[in-house]
């Protein structure tokens, strides 16, 4: 259900809403959030909350402090929090005190890029299936790298451990009204996975963020710890996070074969893809540690696309059904959604605007070119690339690869940015 102000504030009076957590996100999509009593929130819609920006990321530099105006359409209770003086969650534009938008705001350049695809005639919906590890906690309460269990691929209980949590995330995800598909145990040992129905973009981005809170906190109940590190375990198969794209146009899914294979559009948006993956990439795998995934355990490394095969970046699925789909395979669960799944709809659409001509699949595995071996490689692309820097906000643009230089240098001199500090920098996702 989509509320409007109205709306909300009769539900938070109705409902036993206490406190109200305003949510926005920084430039990688880390949550962020400031708490106010529910007698503000009226306030809070006509005029903003204010914050200091000069201690997030990508919002330095700003020049004046921040507003966050509540987007009353994402009101989600927190089932985990007291079912007396309860809380909800609400998503925040960010505006300047002016009134005019801020241009880091990560979920206006999705909002944007989507209607980019409406301008064109498209109606874009993407799904997830998303992975992440449950590791055990030492005697201070503190993650370890030991997993909660050795089950593998489909195992079931009692080999695996996870299951139980598993169906109190989806089940407390349904009490948010995200819609979760499957679960089960993933190849490796204590590795999980989560897919999801399709929707529109933008809620599509905001379920994945909000996904990422509920299985960190059911871990946590569960006295677990739960990660989102593309690559925790060098021996075992790393954390990836499919994007499942479909796109309509005129009520027809363009990615369903039409009696000669896909439609045109289909196979332009996918040469547009593959076209600009490379420079795409720093925004699906933002870590130093993403790059140590690929090309192992069916994680792809090189640029290429099937109908069939499971290991290519692009897979076409199912085109003989309406569930035809796009599946997107290089991003991991650590990069900001709202970017990625702007980045990828940018490239698909410039492929059917320039008419690029997908070649067949098998001429891509022949004679491939391959993604970015390395953080350090992959944001030298975007930076060389006129068509990344045509899709974000000039703030945005700078600001990420910016910090994503300084990662990449603190990195490769040893410092700070190791593994595990990764771990404790990106714990809130």
């Amino acid at each position: 259900m989509k509320y409007t102000v109205k709306d909300v504030l009769q539900f938070v009076e109705e409902n036993d809403v206490k406190f109200i957590r305003l949510v926005f996100f920084d430039i990688f999509g880390v949550m962020k959030n400031i708490s106010i009593m529910s007698q503000e929130l009226k306030r809070a819609f006509e005029r903003g909350v204010q914050i200091i920006p000069s201690s997030i990321d990508g919002f330095e530099g700003t020049g004046s402090d921040l507003m966050l105006f509540p987007d009353p359409g994402t009101l989600k209770i927190l089932p985990w929090r007291p079912q007396h003086d309860r809380v909800a969650r609400l998503l925040c534009d960010i505006r300047k005190p002016d009134g005019t938008p801020f241009e880091g705001n990560v979920r206006n350049v999705l909002k944007k890029a989507a209607d980019v695809a409406e301008s064109m005639g498209f109606k874009t919906k993407a799904g997830l299936s998303c992975e992440f590890y449950l590791f055990r906690l030492d005697e201070n309460g503190e993650p370890t790298r030991i997993p909660c269990d050795k089950a593998g691929y489909l195992d079931i209980a009692p080999l695996d451990k996870g299951e139980n949590i598993r169906r109190q995330i989806c089940l407390t995800l349904e009490e948010m009204e995200i819609n979760p598909l499957s679960s089960h145990h993933e190849s490796g040992p204590g590795q999980n996975q989560i897919d999801f129905r399709h929707s529109d973009l933008l809620t599509c981005a905001d379920d994945f963020v909000t996904f990422k809170t509920v299985v960190k906190t059911a871990a946590q109940a569960n006295g677990l710890y739960a990660s989102f590190l593309p690559k925790p375990l060098a021996d075992n198969s790393g954390s990836g996070m499919h994007i499942n794209l479909s796109l309509k146009k005129n009520g027809q899914n363009i990615f369903q074969e039409n009696g000669k294979g896909m439609t045109e559009s289909a196979r332009h948006f996918i040469a547009g893809v593959l076209r600009h993956a490379a420079e795409m990439t720093v925004f699906f795998d933002p870590l130093p540690n993403s790059y140590l995934r690929f090309g192992s355990f069916k994680a792809p490394d090189t640029i290429d696309w099937s109908y069939h095969d499971l290991n290519p970046l692009v897979r076409v699925p199912d085109v003989r059904t309406d569930r035809a789909r796009m599946d997107f395979r290089s991003p991991d669960p650590s990069c900001n959604p709202y970017l990625a799944f702007s980045m990828l709809l940018y490239a698909g659409l410039d492929g059917i605007e320039n008419r690029y001509e997908l070649q067949p699949e098998s001429s891509y595995s022949s004679n491939p070119d391959f993604l970015p071996q390395s953080l350090q490689q992959a944001c030298e692309l975007a930076r060389k690339s006129s068509f990344v820097k045509s899709c974000l906000p000039e703030t945005i643009y700078q600001n990420y690869l910016d910090i994503i230089s300084d990662t990449v240098s603190r990195s490769l001199q040893g410092g700070e940015f190791t593994r595990q500090s990764e771990e404790r920098y990106f714990e809130i996702i």
